[in-house]
């Protein structure tokens, strides 16, 4: 499955799948707006609690869909 952001959401449903290189990339730019805002604002922060969610569901599908335990 893919990923779509709508204002600053991420909704894996009903998306083409997105392969492993586009999801690791989608998962350091997460990863660097998350650190970014957890300094400005401090990680208690309700934003960034809402990338730390995004970050989480981006790692979750990167879990499923490339490494399934066989």
């Amino acid at each position: 499955m893919s990923v779509l952001f709508v204002e600053g959401e991420i909704d894996m449903k009903g998306f083409p799948a997105v392969n492993k290189k586009e999801l690791l990339a989608l998962i350091e730019k997460k990863r660097t707006e998350l650190i970014q805002v957890a300094m400005s604002s401090g990680l208690n922060s309700t934003d960034a609690i809402k990338y730390s969610q995004e970050l989480d569901t981006l790692l979750n599908e990167y879990n499923r869909t490339f490494l399934k335990k066989a």
